[in-house]
């Protein structure tokens, strides 16, 4: 069963990637609320598309999964309040989890969520990206 173990009693990954952003979200959405105005830019990976879904890296996987649900929920959730909720994958930079093959600088890699982060008013919302075009879920 691999990592299914220890992810079913808490696990880094679900803390990190899904439950700190949610935490996150609750801290931040009342303020944007407030002032009519918010950009939530998520972190994903190609890793979570369910069409790409395999047996390696359960843990991330499963983790960066329940992120894009939540953006889409949030999204959802926050339609019509000047907020708008997207997730993105940066691609793989040179990082340990790129496993020595990055495809982008770190520069190149925060032009994604630089551009979500901008996104005019009529942006789209709910919608997982990566290179600026949607992807599959």
């Amino acid at each position: 069963m691999g990592e299914f173990g220890p992810l079913c009693r808490g696990h880094p990954a679900l803390d990190t990637n899904l439950l700190g952003t949610w935490r996150c979200c609750a801290a931040a959405v009342p303020e944007m609320n407030k002032n009519g105005y918010g950009r939530i830019v998520n972190i994903s990976s190609h890793l979570a598309s369910l069409t790409t879904m395999g047996y390696t890296n359960v843990s991330n996987r499963v983790s960066k999964a329940a992120l894009n649900a939540l953006t889409r929920v949030l999204a959802a959730e926050l339609a019509g309040t000047g907020i708008l909720v997207n997730v993105c994958s940066p691609g793989r930079m040179n990082t340990w989890m790129a496993h020595g093959e990055p495809d982008r600088t770190p520069g190149e890699g925060v032009d994604i969520p630089v551009w979500l982060a901008t996104l005019p008013s009529d942006g789209p919302t709910g919608e997982l990206f990566a290179d600026r075009l949607p992807i599959a879920w």
